[in-house]
């Protein structure tokens, strides 16, 4: 085994602070993570917490929506949905009914690249949660007479988070948009006409060639020790054997995108105009050294916050909005989103409004940023890890999140100290390089006043 002293990365963090200015410390506490791999390929991640009795235990699969088959968009999350349903030794129910009676919680979701399945319980209860879990790896059992009505589940998801939706549906419009070649242009919950012909048999060729220990990381955080895991890990998950091979996860990767490109959706539900747009960028995985992390200091100055540039400029300033921002989705295993939006004030056009952030970043490519700017949100950004070691949970989802991405534990260990590291000019060198507008899709969302809106009883 392997033990790593690590300070920890803001890999999915939302901001928890506005304003840090202070800055912050390179020997930052953080728990001894270890990390090994069992016989049959399982990767282990162990994240002591002895504060409190209690553990989250975590099952990340690296198979998501982009490594679905053509054609068979959803699959990922369906299956996701059907590894509830049981198995010869536990039958649909027992496992969800085990976690309620112990008073634990459970869940699952899944992303374009990995899908995972968790509980947080009691720490005397661990064992049996990694047996159930287990179990389900290998053993899950499917007949049509589950299969048939869970699918009718996923479609009403669907109509409630996406069809009942205008903002998710001019999201889905520009990622499809953006991704010219690579599948992350399909949404992970899937186009509403492939998801309504998947069967049993998709979802079971899906389970067995991706659900299989050597294509799987179990991250455990809690009041643990490593040998007490370890041990535990080998009586239950290194019982179960490999069922498939994996090749290299290699996906068609996107051409040379030259074209500036608007979307424009029309809904009678729509309250409120407003914007959004999504960039092509380089991820953790993709980007080249210092890239990654010149992108999130730029998405924090450009737009996190109340001080951040957009919101400064467009809200407070001009008043042309009433609220605008920006965010980077660095945790991905192929080239990544660095997105915009903004929703402007009243008898304020969506082209003004998309004027005006392009006047924004025009500003900060031609200028740079200052070094208050630079400074504050790079001690925010290393802030966060601080404070989030409060949340085992949030820790387990750093490291199954960027290690399914094609993060290791060194990387994760090294990100706020590569943050630390980030110059003005390299935040205005990724603004000039990336937030090209013609890698990008620009979406308006406006109300359709031709059609009434539909009434709901």
């Amino acid at each position: 085994m392997k033990k790593i002293r690590i300070v920890l990365p803001a890999v999915f963090l939302a901001v928890l602070v506005c304003c840090l200015c202070a800055p912050i410390s390179s020997s930052i506490a953080a728990p001894d993570v270890t990390h090994f791999t069992l016989k049959n390929g399982l990767e282990v991640v162990v994240i002591p917490d002895r504060r409190t009795p209690v553990v989250t235990h975590m099952v990340w699969y690296r198979v998501g929506a982009a490594d679905e088959e053509p054609g068979k968009s959803g699959l990922a999350h369906f299956l996701e949905h059907l590894m509830f349903k049981g198995t010869a030794k536990n039958p649909a129910g027992r496992f969800s009914r085990v976690v309620g009676t112990i008073g634990g919680q459970e869940n699952a979701f899944t992303s374009s690249d990995y899908t995972g399945y968790y509980q947080r319980v009691s720490r005397d209860k661990l064992k049996e949660m990694m047996e159930f879990e287990a179990d389900r790896m290998t053993g899950l059992v499917l007949t049509d007479d589950v299969v048939k009505p869970e699918l009718n589940v996923v479609l009403e998801e669907q109509n409630q988070r996406v069809a009942n939706s205008p903002v998710a549906k001019l999201g889905e419009e520009v990622q499809a948009a953006l991704y010219l070649n690579h599948p992350y242009g399909r949404p992970v919950i899937g186009w509403r006409h492939e998801i309504e012909k998947l069967t049993r048999d998709d979802a079971l060729a899906f389970y067995r060639k991706f659900y299989t220990p050597n294509n799987a990381i179990l991250v455990i955080a809690g009041d643990v020790t490593a040998d007490e895991v370890k041990k535990l890990a080998e009586e239950t998950y290194g019982k179960v054997a490999r069922v498939s091979e994996l090749p290299p996860r290699k996906r068609p990767q996107e051409p040379e995108q030259r074209s500036v490109r608007t979307v424009t959706l029309s809904d009678p539900r729509v309250a409120q105009p407003s914007l959004q747009r999504s960039y092509l960028v380089p991820s953790i995985a993709t980007a080249k050294a210092g890239e990654a992390e010149a992108l999130e200091v730029l998405s924090h100055i450009l737009g996190s916050g109340t001080n951040c540039r957009l919101y400064t400029t467009l809200v407070m300033q001009k008043q042309i909005a009433v609220s605008a921002g920006a965010w980077y989705q660095n945790s991905s295993l192929d080239d990544t989103r660095f997105g915009v939006s903004g929703t402007p004030r009243p008898n304020v056009t969506l082209p003004q409004l998309d004027e005006a952030i392009d006047a924004v970043i025009a500003d900060l490519a031609d200028k740079g940023v200052t070094a208050d700017e630079l400074e504050r949100a790079k001690s925010r950004l290393v802030a966060e890890t601080i404070y989030a070691q409060d949340n085992q949970a949030t820790l387990a989802r750093w490291f199954g999140g960027g290690m399914t991405t094609g993060s290791t534990v060194e990387g994760i260990r090294a990100w706020p100290d590569r943050i630390k590291t980030v110059t003005a000019d390299q935040v205005r060198d990724a603004a000039r390089q990336w937030l090209d507008k013609r890698r990008s899709v620009t979406g308006f969302l406006i109300k359709d006043t031709a059609r009434p809106e539909e009434k709901r009883s």
